[in-house]
């Protein structure tokens, strides 16, 4: 997932997402562990998209916090 993709989305889409994410990436390291992945490069693309979507979550508070 862009960066550009996980601004458009709304503060409660990318909670979800978040989740969502985070327990893809535990059930994909879970089943690489009992038997390898085709793809073990998806391990790695799915940290990225949860270290931008906790990025865009860290921005949005900031700014709110700025804004009060």
């Amino acid at each position: 997932m862009k960066q550009e993709v996980v601004k458009e989305l709304s503060t409660a889409d990318i909670k979800d997402r978040l989740e969502e994410e985070r327990k893809t990436l535990v059930r994909m390291r879970l089943n690489h562990a009992v038997s390898p992945l085709e793809n073990p490069h998806q391990i790695t693309e799915r940290k990225k998209t949860i270290a931008r979507l906790e990025t865009e979550m860290r921005k949005r508070i900031l700014e709110e916090k700025n804004n009060k």
